[in-house]
């Protein structure tokens, strides 16, 4: 069984489910790979949800196939977000939706290239949500975003697991995080 089923199955449901949670009203899911979904669609299938939140998809992926059997099925709500979108979840807490950009789709690498890359607002709180992007896409948000702080944050959850093809320092310096997650595997 794949790490990221095992962790829906053995971990996160468990988790949920102990706390009395038989219900999640949002999901993010930053792309289609299956590290980043394979665990949410196990949740999804077994717990109600009421609303996913997916970017612009430029590419199909048996997984995003899995996931609209998924939602058909539950009859679950889908938001399919890009660039310029806010999502209000309520009062002083937002997301930011920073890529992927219809108008400046990155071919290469289809899939992290174009991770949905959103910021979450609370009042003087921001985290930036990066999926799986690399340098490329990195160097379109800088361009895009110059001369704004929409890429200013709080925390920020590096890029790609912190792979040398992400997290160039010029896009680093330009969030200026006080707090940097990763999210990595252990052997």
């Amino acid at each position: 069984m794949p790490l990221a089923m095992m962790f829906g199955k053995s971990t996160l449901l468990p988790y949920l489910l102990d706390r009395g949670i038989t219900k999640i009203d949002y999901i993010m899911a930053s792309h289609f790979d299956l590290d980043h979904v394979q665990g949410l669609l196990y949740v999804m299938e077994k717990i109600s949800v009421k609303n996913v939140i997916i970017g612009k998809q430029f590419e199909t992926c048996d997984n995003y196939e899995k996931f609209v059997r998924i939602v058909k099925e539950k009859n679950i709500k889908v938001s399919i977000v890009e660039v310029g979108q806010t999502i209000n979840i309520e009062k002083d807490l937002y997301f930011n939706i920073l890529w992927p950009d219809t108008k400046n789709k990155i071919s290469e690498n289809v899939l992290n290239n174009n991770s949905l890359v959103c910021k979450l607002v609370y009042k003087d709180f921001s985290m930036m949500f990066t999926g799986d992007i690399e340098e490329e896409a990195e160097k379109a948000l800088l361009n895009k975003y110059k001369d704004t702080n929409q890429l200013k944050a709080t925390v920020l959850k590096i890029p790609h697991h912190g792979s040398k093809s992400s997290s160039i320092e010029e896009f680093i310096k330009e969030l200026k995080p006080k707090i940097a997650i990763i999210r990595c595997w252990k052997k």
